[in-house]
């Protein structure tokens, strides 16, 4: 065997073992790859059931808990059906057991109205039997037998305090009266400090000089207050008010005999006076000589409307010690006071906090400045009736720390004025700006930021709208305001209502007369004003819906509703029952309305105290007599134009409302003269004239309604002279 087939037998059985051991490799290695694979897709396969298995789960759950939530709401939901139909069945059974027990209360008060005019009218046939036959005694006992119902109490027998805090709202007439009861009772009116204070203007035509000299000796250690308002006294019984050492306050306004004599008596024996009214009097610069030199811690003087002191009276005051602890001056009328004398008013009463000017065209930027000068504490300004006063003004005011100002009829008063108010008077509580015709919304702009307004009075001030007042109310000053007077501000509308039930939370008083855009709408948002107590929608478009609204209200006393020709005995009447402790109505020049609206006071507002239907033809003596037998505090009535009432309701009105303080009766053509002058004696204040009514109250003197008026009908202002023309008061009827 040769070498080269040795190798060639070994490479050959070399690459044959090769190969073998290669192909079982292979094999080998392709048997674990397939178990490896195996158990690989076995692993895949579990994993991807698995997977499999939580996305069902995930789906089942959520499918599961949607399910769960919608049983869950609908089991709320099924609740709520239950709750609601049980809310339902409670208040459908409480409406009409709250309409029962109302239904209930309403018999019991109509019944209870029928039965007291069924003893009125009984005690008022009596009165008038016994009046025609006095001399019958078994008469008058039965009478009296019916007057004294109430049980007897011996008020002597009181405290002396409780007895004085009774006596002291007593006028100065009724304490006489009084006195001449029995013993007991004179002694309760001999009571020291029952004669602080003494009351002369009430029995100005009544009382004697004589009596005013004794008092005034009797007392004069005890009397503070003395007032002689519109006296006519002669100059002895002045000078005797000299005895008064301990007097304090002195009114002697509208004392056409007191003089300057008299003033001088009084100067040099009361010495501690600090209030001191001389309006309109016959004071000379005499007087005002007299004034530094005795009163030397006077802090209240009025001189309005003395027109006889000059400038060098007023420089006068800073004679001797000076007035320099004046505090409050009414300088109102005085026509004849220059720049000059404001400057001496400067010089003498540096304190001055509180000052009146009214009715003085004569007043003048100049005259502020001057007197602003030296007296920087000014907190409270009145000017009304000057119309020279300007923006000039209030930048001269910018000095002090006014908290009080009014302007009224001013048209030279503009936005300017405003522009820094909330700087220059960050305390200011109130502002009068009535009849003020440059305002705009830009005044209420500014005014926005004040934090402590109160009151507001923007009356006839036509130019402002549902603009300005929306940024005057989405300032600060809107949470604290109390009084809002918006007459006459003919651009509001309803959206200014809402605006002020969102923003006012302390509205007490709010007027809207002559608000021609105001609607029923706007009569919804004022009943969420729950802090409302008075409301004046005179003039308006109001109709019984809108009252049948605002009897929601529970909380109102005062109610206006003048000139209102939408409404009716209908929505005047279910406000009344709803409104059971109004105490206001005015429902003048609405002559659709008739005896019904009486009959629903006397029923349901028997707290009235102030009631105005005049201009109203329809009212019969016979609903007079309902409201004369219910409402005892009647204080104000005013019946005037009222046609068809007799001298009937003028005896009714003298048993039932003795309280009864002003009573108007102009163009009452049934009332007689006679029972007028009767009637004068038992209030302070009567207007009254038989006259035929004038022809803008739409009827003539039987209540007919006119057919043709006059194209051009005189104002009520014009109709307004006529009434003061024919006032008859009870102080004239008794001189």
């Amino acid at each position: 065997m040769t070498p080269e087939l040795m190798i060639k037998a070994c490479s050959f059985y070399t690459g044959h073992l090769v190969k073998t051991h290669f192909c079982t490799w292979r094999d080998v290695a392709r048997t674990n790859e397939n178990v490896a694979l195996a158990e690989k897709m076995n692993r895949a396969v579990t994993c991807y059931n698995f997977r499999l298995q939580k996305s069902v789960f995930h789906h089942w759950h959520s499918y599961m808990e949607d399910q769960k939530e919608k049983l869950k709401n609908t089991l709320l939901r099924i609740q709520q059906i239950i709750y609601c139909h049980k809310l339902s069945i409670i208040l459908t059974k409480w409406r009409n057991r709250a309409r029962l027990k109302s239904k209930k209360k309403e018999d019991e008060l109509i019944l209870k109205h029928e039965l007291q005019l069924k003893k009125w009218k009984n005690r008022l046939i009596l009165k008038r039997a016994a009046a025609e036959e006095s001399n019958f005694p078994e008469q008058s006992s039965s009478e009296g037998s019916l007057v004294d119902e109430t049980l007897k109490c011996d008020i002597s027998l009181l405290p002396e305090r409780a007895i004085l805090q009774i006596f002291i709202y007593l006028s100065l007439k009724d304490v006489i009266i009084c006195g001449q009861v029995n013993h007991a009772w004179m002694l309760m009116t001999q009571l020291n400090s029952l004669w602080n204070a003494i009351d002369f203007s009430t029995v100005k035509n009544v009382i004697p000089d004589k009596y005013i000299l004794s008092t005034l000796q009797r007392w004069r250690l005890n009397v503070l207050r003395l007032n002689f308002r519109g006296c006519l006294l002669r100059p002895k019984t002045f000078r005797s008010v000299n005895h008064c050492r301990n007097l304090q306050e002195l009114n002697v306004s509208d004392c056409p005999t007191f003089t300057d004599e008299s003033m001088r008596h009084i100067s040099e024996g009361c010495p501690g006076v600090l209030y001191l009214n001389l309006s309109n009097t016959t004071i000379t610069n005499r007087t005002m000589r007299l004034l530094p030199r005795h009163f030397h811690n006077l802090q209240n003087l009025s001189l309005a409307y003395c027109r006889r002191f000059t400038d060098k009276g007023l420089q006068y005051l800073n004679l001797g010690n000076g007035c320099h602890k004046l505090i409050y001056l009414d300088l109102s009328g005085c026509t004849q006071i220059s720049v000059q004398g404001f400057r001496y008013i400067a010089n003498s009463c540096t304190g001055i906090t509180h000052l009146t000017i009214n009715d003085m065209p004569t007043l003048t930027d100049n005259c502020v400045k001057a007197l602003v000068e030296k007296c920087s504490r000014i907190t409270s300004l009145v000017f009304t009736g000057a119309p020279h006063i300007s923006d000039c003004t209030f930048k001269a005011l910018s000095t002090c720390k006014l908290r009080k100002i009014r302007f009224e009829g001013n048209k030279r008063v503009t936005d300017a004025s405003f522009k820094y108010i909330d700087k220059n008077y960050p305390n200011l509580s109130h502002i009068y700006m009535a009849d003020c015709k440059g305002i705009t919304d830009s005044s209420l702009r500014s005014l926005s930021p004040l934090r402590q307004l109160t009151v507001l009075n923007l009356a006839n001030c036509v130019r402002i709208g549902d603009m300005g007042l929306k940024q005057f109310l989405d300032g600060p000053a809107s949470i604290r305001i109390r009084e809002l007077n918006l007459s006459n501000c003919v651009q509001l509308s309803d959206a200014s209502v809402m605006k002020l039930s969102e923003r006012c939370p302390n509205l007490n008083y709010l007027s809207l007369r002559n608000c021609d855009h105001l609607t029923a709408q706007g009569i919804g948002y004022i009943v969420n004003i729950f802090s409302l107590v008075s409301i004046d929608l005179s003039g308006t478009d109001i109709s019984n819906e809108g009252l049948n609204v605002l009897s929601r209200h529970k909380k109102l006393k005062e109610l206006s509703v003048s000139e209102c020709y939408r409404i009716s005995d209908v929505g005047i009447q279910a406000f009344c029952k709803s409104s059971l402790i109004l105490e206001h109505l005015d429902v003048s020049y609405c002559s659709q309305l008739s005896d019904t609206i009486i009959k629903a006071l006397a029923i349901y507002c028997i707290n009235l105290t102030s009631l105005s239907i005049a201009g109203c033809p329809k009212i019969t003596d016979s609903a007079m007599e309902m409201l004369s037998a219910k409402c005892h505090y009647l204080h104000i009535l005013d019946i005037s134009g009222c046609v068809l009432l007799t001298d009937e309701i003028l005896e009714d009105l003298q048993i039932g409302c003795k309280q009864l303080r002003i009573l108007k009766m102009q163009y009452c053509t049934n009332i007689s003269k006679k029972a007028a002058q009767r009637m004068s004696s038992k209030v302070q204040q009567q207007e009254y004239n038989s006259n035929d009514p004038p022809r803008w109250f739409g009827y003539d003197r039987e209540g007919n309604p006119l057919t043709e008026l006059d194209n051009v009908t005189p104002s009520k202002g014009a109709s307004e002279l006529t009434v003061e023309k024919s006032t008859y008061s009870s102080e004239e009827q008794a001189a």
